[in-house]
């Protein structure tokens, strides 16, 4: 048995024999890991952390710590700047424009300016009139004569005059305070057609009493009361509706384009006129009633500065409803202003700016007119009022329609529900016969 196993694995004292192997021993430094240790990378020493007092900046900081403010402060300071300079720019504009009209309007006008209480809105006075609009307590603000309503945009208003209920003007600037708003506004206008060019100027809009000193002007007194019913049942601020304006060839096309009023108008040019302007006239007897003297030599003296003037009693957008169409009476001035920032600079334009506020009384006094002219301006208007009816009446006519296909689409789904499928196929079929008879017949009315 012995010898049996002996030839399976052999003699065991071969293994028993073999000595252990020894490590091999290991230099402490050999070339390859002096090697590696030189290719190494050598670590900077770490920069100490510095303890101060809190107040002790420069202590525990460098002038390398502020690389990025040092590139954003400049560029915050020219913005701060240039806003701060543009607000003021524009707000010495403002003030030399009416420091040049106020003399004017404090002669023509009771009330100049926002003595104590919010002006009243056109809406206001429309909704329940002068009187208990400036009756009103909300809105209380110092007195002063011109309100900066944004950064570009300034307002007055006057009031306390024969013909004129009150009178609102805005100044319109240029966004000194925002140049690169600015820029991009002249770089689109240059580009397209239908951006504008930014302008400074000043938009004037007088709303007459047309005879409504009653319902507009609150009475003091007795007396005062009176007056005011003798001068309502008189009339004598009352003038005929037209739309009537002189303007600037530049912008003729813009304003028949935006006013719903001055597209009721034909355009003319007039010989006593300059050659950059023309007249937009329902009628040429309103036409040679307006242009006076004083009117073309102020208008030859404002020059480019004009842009338009305008007499009109219809809505700027086209009416909707037949409420729209009601005259609304008023008086339109539009002014480029000039470059210069002096109350000087606008002795050009003051000729026509003085024209226009006293233009209610010569409404007043000549604006009637034959009864031939006033009935052809009454019938234009008249045809829109025809137009707005008819539309409506289709709109209402429509609505009836689809009410009416409504209520008969639930009374045959709720007859076909109660229906067993042949009932509806036949019910169907006979519908479709309906049909078919009906083309039939309006195809033989339009033969």
């Amino acid at each position: 048995m012995t010898a049996y196993l002996k030839g399976l694995f052999g003699d065991f004292a071969d293994f028993a024999g073999a000595p252990d192997p020894s490590p091999a021993s290991i230099s402490p430094l050999t070339p390859l890991a002096a090697t590696a240790q030189g290719a190494l990378p050598t670590a900077s020493p770490a920069k100490p952390i510095v303890y101060t007092k809190w107040y002790r900046v420069w202590e525990r900081a460098s002038p390398s710590d502020f690389y990025s403010e040092a590139v954003i402060l400049p560029f915050m300071i020219v913005i701060i700047f240039l806003h701060v300079w543009g607000r003021r720019t524009n707000k010495a504009k403002a003030n030399a424009w009416i420091a040049a009209h106020a003399p004017s309007l404090q002669k023509e006008y009771a009330l100049v300016g926002f003595s104590g209480q919010r002006a009243p809105t056109v809406e206001d006075v429309q909704a329940s009139g002068l009187a208990k609009s400036l009756a009103s307590d909300d809105a209380e603000i110092p007195e002063e004569l011109l309100k900066e309503k944004s950064a570009q945009e300034y307002m007055t208003y006057a009031t306390g005059r024969q013909n004129v209920a009150f009178t609102d003007a805005k100044l319109t600037l240029f966004k000194r305070y925002n140049p690169a708003t600015l820029i991009l506004e002249f770089l689109l206008s240059f580009i397209f057609d239908s951006f504008r060019p930014p302008v400074e100027k000043m938009e004037m809009t007088t709303y007459t009493f047309d005879g409504r000193e009653k319902d507009l002007v609150p009475p003091k007194s007795q007396e005062q009361k009176d007056s005011i019913e003798a001068q309502a049942k008189s009339k004598s601020s009352a003038y005929d509706q037209f739309v009537w304006a002189v303007v600037h060839k530049e912008v003729m096309k813009a304003l028949r384009d935006d006013r719903y009023d001055l597209s009721l108008t034909s355009t003319r040019e007039h010989a006593k006129l300059p050659a950059w302007a023309a007249v937009m006239s329902e009628s040429a007897e309103v036409t040679e009633t307006l242009i006076t003297q004083g009117l073309i030599k102020a208008i030859e003296s404002a020059g480019d500065a004009f842009e338009y003037l305008i007499v009109t009693d219809q809505p700027l957008d086209k009416p909707q409803t037949l409420d729209d169409t009601k005259p609304r009476k008023r008086l339109s001035l539009s002014l480029h202003l000039p470059s210069g920032s002096s109350s000087t600079a606008y002795s050009s334009t003051l000729p026509i700016f003085n024209y226009f506020l006293r233009l209610p009384d010569q409404l007043a006094s000549q604006a009637h007119f034959r009864p031939e002219v006033a009935r052809k301006i009454r019938n234009v208007r008249d045809e829109e009022q025809r137009k707005i009816t008819k539309a409506s009446d289709e709109e209402q006519a429509e609505d009836r329609r689809k009410e009416s296909e409504k209520k008969k689409k639930e009374l045959r789904d709720n007859k076909m529900r109660g229906m067993s499928a042949e009932e509806q196929r036949k019910f169907l079929e006979k519908e479709r016969e309906r049909e078919g008879k009906r083309n039939e017949k309006k195809m033989s009315r339009k033969a």
